[in-house]
């Protein structure tokens, strides 16, 4: 019955109730992606726990990204928690700064190591995977945070256009070669995708964006559609190593990316944007909590969310195979 007792000494009504203020919050878009979104579900009955202040503790995680922005703060609040560290990065100069933040607030120099790796050049990614899993031991978590918004289309080294390429092709490949240091400890492999990929299908027929006047957001929301609709795929492929595999879209958050890539958008939304922190909570949550977590979920605010609320982005099951297909063989994997 709606009134009966529900474990946490919550009512029955007062959970449908938080419910539907969370879900009416995600069907609004603008409201649940802001600073109010977040503040109003936080206050809601039956929001997640916190993990505990050393639920890392003795675990290491990799974030790809790590040298500004929701990235250094994912690294400054995973190593909070107790973990170690490691700051994929390209430039090793800034990624050094960021290492060193994480090493003053730990109070402990092995907290953070630097990795220069260019996600978006598969040679890059092998390059690093390789010194990874002979060097670095266990992983417990990866980020997959590295993104860009480019304004011409541009290429990657292998010749992919960028957004793909960095957010898709790298990621995948990357995991797929520190699968050993992630099944030794139980690993989560999370992406940081966008809200953005709401607006887009799946390109599965042209995911090298070939045809039309080329648009960086929206290659961008394509690649992150590209992210999510891998889900279910990744789950499984993965899951047979015991790695479990999730997304997360960060809402509004306030971010130098932001700022350079969409400056009309980022001054206009200026006093409703989320903090760093806000950004990349869902994030760490995801790595450090103890909760039963579904694998091949899309998370917001520590919560599943639906992967579509425009039913024209819905792909067929064979445009998936195909975009899966087209990321196997630009990675070189076996599709199967």
């Amino acid at each position: 019955m709606s009134g009966s007792s529900q474990p946490g000494g919550l009512t029955g009504a007062a959970r449908i109730a938080a419910r539907g203020i969370d879900t009416l919050l995600d069907r609004t878009v603008a409201p649940g992606f802001t600073a109010f979104g977040l503040g109003v579900r936080r206050r809601l009955p039956g929001w997640p726990a916190d993990a505990g202040p050393d639920a890392l503790r003795g675990h290491a995680v990799a974030v790809t990204g790590a040298s500004s922005g929701l990235g250094r703060r994912t690294a400054l609040d995973l190593a909070a928690l107790g973990a170690r560290v490691h700051l994929v990065v390209r430039d090793v100069g800034r990624g050094e700064v960021v290492a060193d933040e994480v090493r003053a607030a730990a109070g402990d120099p092995e907290a953070a190591r630097v990795w220069r790796c260019d996600v978006s050049d598969l040679t890059s990614v092998r390059a690093f995977a390789e010194a990874f899993v002979a060097d670095a031991g266990p992983l417990r978590g990866l980020v997959h945070n590295a993104g860009a918004l480019p304004a011409v289309r541009t290429t990657s080294a292998q010749g992919h256009e960028l957004t793909q390429a960095l957010h898709v092709l790298g990621p995948v490949l990357m995991t797929e070669l520190l699968l050993p240091s992630l099944a030794a400890d139980a690993g989560r492999v999370v992406f940081v995708t966008s809200g953005g990929m709401y607006t887009q299908p799946l390109p599965a027929d042209d995911p090298e964006y070939l045809s039309g006047p080329y648009s960086g957001s929206v290659a961008y929301a394509r690649s992150k559609r590209g992210q999510v609709e891998l889900l279910p795929v990744l789950a499984r492929r993965w899951g047979s190593a015991g790695v479990s595999v999730h997304a997360t879209h960060p809402g509004w958050a306030a971010t130098p990316g932001l700022d350079s890539s969409l400056p009309r958008f980022a001054t206009a939304l200026r006093p409703v944007l989320r903090s760093d922190t806000a950004g990349a909570d869902t994030t760490v949550w995801l790595l450090a909590t103890d909760a039963p977590l579904a694998p091949g979920r899309l998370w917001h605010d520590r919560r599943p969310r639906p992967s579509h609320v425009l039913s024209r982005t819905r792909p067929t099951g064979d445009e998936v195979g195909r975009y899966w297909r087209w990321v196997a063989d630009a990675t070189g994997l076996d599709p199967r």
